[in-house]
């Protein structure tokens, strides 16, 4: 097996540290937010806004799927190697 980079042990502590942080902040404003009830129309909002985001985020990635399958990236990448035009 190949042994690792510095610049992999770097990156992969770097992000296992960020993980980290985040969790332990995650868990602090959760402590501090014990006690908060939302009411009826922050569940809407919450509802609405995830079912949106849901929306969006498929409706992207079928274009992105739909405009690799027909071709339509082909030509705004330069740098991929094409087979020569007759």
């Amino acid at each position: 097996m190949e042994s690792m980079s510095k610049g992999r042990v770097v990156i992969i502590v770097a992000l296992t540290g960020i993980l980290l942080a985040t969790g332990v902040w995650m868990i602090s404003i959760l402590n501090q937010t014990a006690g908060v009830e939302i009411g009826k129309h922050g569940w809407i909002a919450l509802g609405l806004g995830t079912f949106f985001s849901l929306v969006i985020g498929c409706g992207l990635m079928v274009l992105m799927f739909i405009s690799s399958r027909y071709g339509h990236d082909e030509a705004a990448d330069p740098f991929r190697k094409r087979p020569p035009s007759n």
